[in-house]
């Protein structure tokens, strides 16, 4: 009887409706590209960067409105020469593996970082020397004043100053690092990464965030998401359909072209990613590019409202002609140097490129297949190039390839490249020792690769000018020996879109470019 009783017990159990899980709550968002590259001290490609803020933390962050804030550092003090800063991080900050942060880690990362970056650089060259004091606490000493030691420690783009555990920081970097390890909000789920696909993050269960609200890049990152899905989808009809739809909650990078329809759709708003500048970036290791006279005869080819227009950005999103290497409309506007350049002149652009000495080289052209924008500024490129006597090869493949194919330095004729056609945001031109693409310094290891002394030491010199009126005149000297030797050509100025399913809060979700999941909610 006992056994029979048991017996039907056992089957009645069997027959209850499993209890329902409640699924994780998820961000679903369509990234601007394919992720490749897992280190973003090793590229600056901004899928690569947006993957560090995701996983990663920084000594100091931006908030909203572009001011150094502490993040993983509690106090710091600095010597009333400026030659001496002292630093403690917040107690109990730890990997996503459970282990501690320690002032080994730090300093291993920022020698990394320093290697790379032009701030990085620029710090070196003040005689900048890390020392740990304790596990928590380290110093920073100067041979000289570096004004900017705050802005470099929380610069967000380009090369961030990402903290990693001491063993990866110290892995030789001629190589992309493959493992990741952080102590930001999120965990990068490699079992669930799909090239070409998907990547997949989920809640660091040992982040430690501050106690202050999130802004911009700073304060407590707690996410209402225990999950994050990028999404790769490089037909922008299939992303399109899928946002109506409510398959996902957002698209990272709306293609201009989408923009007016959009605005019209109930479902949808659309807001703004901020500021970007057009490129095309040189290579100056060979011809025809390694000789200014050819850079400057592109240069008077090129229409900036042309391009922009063929990116497909309305009016209200772009600038008919920005003279600056700068953000026009920034602190640093600037249209020195400009006047020869500031109408195409396609008659004079074959004239200059004939006195040039070119030969007809053919010259490799980089263009990008999904991304829509990039590849309609790679096709004017190539339309550019071609009306004024060039011969152009243009090499199609996706982003992500491109991101790889130009840290090469060989011959185009053996897998290098020429040109490419790319954007950058305000964050990473802005100045000149942010914008990466003036960093013209000899040895450098920017794609490209200018060397320009004259450039670089007025640089060095405007970085350590403090008085305004001076800094001005400085900075106008440096944008015209920009225009002399030409690193790159700006294509024009204009705003990025995202868009995003009404139901998802939070119109601070993208800073500069840059997703931050916790801000947002649904």
């Amino acid at each position: 009887m006992k056994r029979r009783m048991l017996a039907a017990l056992a089957l009645s159990c069997a027959c209850l409706p499993a209890l329902a899980q409640t699924p994780p709550k998820t961000l679903k968002m369509v990234a601007h590209a394919d992720l490749k590259i897992l280190d973003p001290t090793f590229t600056t490609a901004y899928i690569s960067r947006n993957f560090g803020h995701m996983v990663y933390e920084s000594l100091f962050a931006q908030d909203a409105g572009g001011k150094p804030q502490p993040q993983m550092v509690e106090k710091y003090a600095a010597s009333e020469d400026g030659k001496l800063w002292r630093f403690t991080l917040r107690p109990g900050l730890k990997f996503s593996d459970g282990s501690a942060v320690t002032s080994a880690d730090a300093i291993a990362s920022l020698q990394r970082w320093a290697a790379r970056d032009s701030m990085g650089r620029a710090m070196l060259a003040s005689g900048a020397a890390w020392k740990a004091s304790d596990a928590r606490s380290f110093t920073l000493t100067l041979d000289e004043p570096f004004g900017l030691v705050l802005d470099a420690l929380a610069k967000p783009s380009g090369f961030p100053p990402l903290i990693l555990p001491e063993r990866l920081a110290k892995m030789p970097a001629s190589a992309p690092l493959t493992e990741v390890l952080g102590s930001g909000p999120y965990v990068f789920k490699r079992d669930e990464w799909v090239p070409g696909n998907k990547v997949v993050f989920v809640r660091n269960p040992h982040y430690v965030p501050r106690s202050e609200p999130p802004n911009g890049l700073a304060g407590g990152k707690r996410s209402p998401f225990e999950r994050v899905e990028w999404l790769y989808l490089p037909d922008a009809n299939s992303a399109i359909a899928a946002l109506k739809r409510g398959e996902v909650d957002l698209i990272e990078q709306l293609p201009p072209d989408y923009i007016a329809a959009l605005r019209s759709d109930k479902s949808v708003k659309i807001g703004s990613g901020g500021a970007y500048q057009g490129l095309l970036v040189f290579n100056h290791l060979h011809p025809p590019f390694n000789n200014p006279k050819v850079r400057q005869a592109l240069l008077q080819a090129v229409s900036q409202e042309r391009f922009t227009t063929a990116m497909g950005y309305p009016l209200d999103m772009r600038v008919t002609h920005c003279p600056s290497y700068f953000i026009c409309g920034g602190s640093n506007e600037t249209a020195a140097g400009a006047e020869p350049y500031r109408r195409a002149d396609l008659a004079r652009a074959r004239q200059m490129l004939a006195a040039s000495g070119y030969k007809g080289e053919k010259v490799a052209l980089l263009v990008p297949s999904d991304i829509t924008y990039l590849n309609a500024e790679a096709l004017m490129a190539a339309q550019t190039m071609r009306s004024i006597g060039m011969n152009v090869d243009m090499q199609t493949m996706d982003w992500s390839s491109i991101s790889a194919r130009r840290t090469r330095r060989d011959a185009p004729e053996a897998g290098g490249w020429n040109v490419y056609a790319t954007a950058a945001c305000q964050l990473d031109i802005d100045s000149p020792i942010t914008n990466l693409y003036l960093g013209a310094a000899c040895g450098n290891t920017l794609p490209g690769w200018p060397c320009d002394k004259p450039l670089d030491e007025l640089r060095s010199v405007w970085l350590k000018e403090r008085a305004p009126a001076k800094r001005k005149e400085l900075l106008d000297a440096f944008q015209r020996r920009a225009y002399e030797t030409v690193p790159y050509v700006s294509t024009g100025q204009y705003s990025i879109a995202f868009a995003a399913r009404t139901s998802l809060k939070g119109a601070e979700g993208i800073w500069a470019g840059i997703p931050m999941p916790w801000m947002f909610d649904k």
